[in-house]
């Protein structure tokens, strides 16, 4: 297992020069992509049990951020793919016209060529535009519809919904029609709304805000099950994050920090992989980056030989 991943990282040094400015518009397969294949809920649920064995996880926040890749596109969730395994926190914003799209900001202006609210534009609107990538250069890709992106990761990876400005009863109507709860999660910041999720639909998985002990029992007064949470517990790691870790490790609950807004920014690749590693000799499960495939690298001597997760794992061998 281990060195199988590890060749799909060794790949990403050789050919990450090959990355161009225009991703391609409408292929977003590719081939030899490295998936993460869910076919139930009870599968979701024990792919996110905590167990010693485990295999660290990566989650592209946004997708990732590569030259060429805007965030929140098909296209980018591919690329990713393309390297490591990874699940994806995505943005779902409404349109004027009540069309769920892939995106982070209210306004246009920093990721795409389009200016003001996105809010204020109908969907055949705002697919006139085209996506920046992280440098600001224009791509070919375009603002993709959440219903189209869910079809797309079906059998590849786990989405993960940000809460931004789509109703949450909305949010539950769209997961349970499709009949995507095996592999769309919903992030909920207090039990409260974890429980108006769960009551709506029994089969929903939560990404969860649990960064206390008052959080933690929360959650618990709230009746939500620990086998439907995977917990996030900061950004960094801190004496009191680090007490709430070891309790939810004892409720079979699995751990993420997001290194977006910290360790992301450090100025070296070399000086981000020596803090990824760090984050996981302090037992986290989870990192969710920018950079999932620099994550991927760094992470892993951390992959056990042999592990109990191994089979929700398909890796693309090269020669």
């Amino acid at each position: 297992m281990r060195s199988e991943i590890t060749v799909v990282i060794c790949v990403f040094v050789l050919v990450c020069s090959s990355c161009v400015l225009n991703a391609p518009k409408n292929d977003v397969e590719y081939n030899g992509l490295n998936t993460i294949e869910i076919a139930s809920v009870n599968d979701l649920i024990s792919f996110y049990q905590y167990a010693e064995d485990r295999i660290p996880l990566i989650s592209g926040h946004r997708g990732g951020r590569v030259k060429g890749f805007p965030e929140n596109s098909l296209e980018t969730f591919a690329n990713t793919l393309s390297y490591t395994p990874a699940t994806f926190e995505i943005d779902p914003r409404l349109t004027k016209d009540s069309v769920i799209v892939l995106f982070h900001d209210d306004t246009l202006e920093r990721t795409s060529n389009g200016t003001g609210r996105v809010a204020d534009y109908t969907w055949e609107e705002l697919q006139k535009l085209r996506l920046k990538d992280p440098d600001g250069n224009l791509t070919d890709c375009r603002i993709p519809k959440l219903e189209d992106a869910i079809r797309w990761a079906k059998g590849k990876t786990v989405l993960i919904l940000d809460k931004k400005d789509v109703p949450m009863e909305r949010t539950a109507q769209l997961i349970t029609d499709m009949n995507a709860e095996s592999y769309v999660m919903i992030t909920v910041h207090n039990g409260a709304d974890a429980r108006f999720f769960y009551e709506k639909n029994p089969n929903f998985v939560f990404e969860a805000f649990v960064k206390t002990k008052d959080a933690l029992l929360d959650y618990e007064e709230n009746g939500i099950p620990w086998n439907h949470i995977m917990a996030y517990v900061g950004p960094t790691i801190t004496p009191e994050n680090r007490e709430v870790i070891d309790m939810l490790h004892e409720r079979g609950v699995m751990c993420m920090v997001s290194t977006a807004p910290t360790d992301d920014k450090l100025p070296t690749e070399d000086d981000r992989a020596e803090a990824y590693r760090q984050i996981m000799r302090q037992g986290v499960d989870v990192i969710e980056s920018d950079r999932p495939i620099e994550v991927a690298g760094a992470i892993s001597s951390f992959i056990p030989e042999n592990s109990s997760k191994e089979k929700f794992f398909e890796l693309q061998e090269f020669e």
